[in-house]
């Protein structure tokens, strides 16, 4: 399989637990917590090794909560490269109220970079890339760091024959998908249909709707391939005049944390072993439902995503 360069800007340690009920007033008594390594690159490449496949994350750990991280990723086997980052690296707390079946996540901004930190980031990501493979963008961006920064990442890896695939949110999403497009473009981009939405300033009800909206990015060179993930009605797919959909599977949903960042790595994983498009979209489907039925932040199993993706059914638009 090709290389994979996983780069996680804005890690957390994911704290999770559970309570009777959650309300305002009394102390809530918890179960023992279950502490992850957290961030959507580290999350790929936790998936990516769950699959079957190999990774180097890229991830910028700072503080004591930074160090926690590293033992963190030591202990599933995760092969990092670290970055010193500024501050202390974020926390995020997911609770499960017994009751209800409902999960609260409280996510925390993480420390602010400034540009050197963005400069030492960007030789580091230079320095890490291996021709011809792939490297992935995933989660959301730091405080302070510019909203081209990806765009820079992708003038950085010009030459190499890597791919770019990205997964973020915000301001840096909307510099990618708003015109002109930004040169060079990433491979892959990919975002959730509550995102396209705002992007594409009205609703997007309908699946060709979506692949439609898809499409015009394609269109104006914002990516080769966008991908919009609509939730329980799956995910549709635009590039080269294509427009595909794949269904999620109907499974019962426990916990949504980390299921975008399983579909990015096992589609990523698909692609560095040569799949097509449409296989690399139904594995990413089959993974993101496989990791629903896990509690709190556990992500995919490797034999619910193999059992899943005949579920994952593949159509034309």
């Amino acid at each position: 399989m090709q290389d994979i360069l996983t780069i996680t800007l804005n890690p957390a340690v994911d704290l999770s637990t559970a309570t009777d009920q959650v309300e305002p007033g009394p102390k809530l008594r918890c179960d023992p917590p279950r502490s992850d390594p957290g961030g959507g690159g580290i999350n790929v490449s936790r998936t990516i090794r769950v699959l079957g496949g190999r990774s180097r994350a890229l991830v910028a750990l700072g503080g004591a909560t930074g160090r926690m991280l590293r033992d963190l990723l030591q202990a599933e086997g995760i092969d990092y490269l670290p970055f010193r980052a500024p501050g202390e690296t974020r926390q995020s707390l997911a609770v499960t109220d017994r009751g209800t079946g409902q999960q609260y996540r409280f996510v925390m901004p993480g420390p602010a970079w400034d540009e050197a930190h963005s400069v030492a980031m960007l030789a580091m990501i230079g320095q890490s890339v291996i021709r011809d493979g792939y490297v992935v963008v995933s989660g959301s961006n730091p405080p302070g760091l510019q909203e081209d920064f990806i765009t820079r990442v992708a003038a950085r890896l010009e030459g190499s024959g890597a791919k770019l695939i990205v997964d973020t949110s915000g301001p840096a999403l909307r510099h990618l998908a708003t015109p002109p497009a930004k040169t060079p473009p990433p491979y892959v981009l990919r975002m959730d249909q509550e995102e396209a939405e705002a992007l594409a300033g009205r609703p997007l009800p309908a699946r060709a709707d979506s692949a439609g909206f898809a499409a015009r990015l394609v269109e104006e060179g914002a990516a080769a391939v966008v991908i919009v993930a609509r939730g329980a009605d799956g995910s549709v797919l635009a590039a080269g005049g294509r427009r595909l959909h794949v269904a999620a599977a109907d499974v019962p949903i426990r916990s949504k944390v980390g299921a975008g960042d399983s579909f990015v790595g096992a589609f990523t994983l698909s692609l560095a072993r040569n799949a097509s498009l449409a296989k690399a979209l139904q594995h990413g489907a089959a993974a993101a439902s496989a990791t629903v039925i896990t509690e709190a932040t556990q992500l995919c199993t490797r034999e619910d995503t193999a059992r899943l993706v005949a579920e994952s059914v593949l159509s034309e638009l």
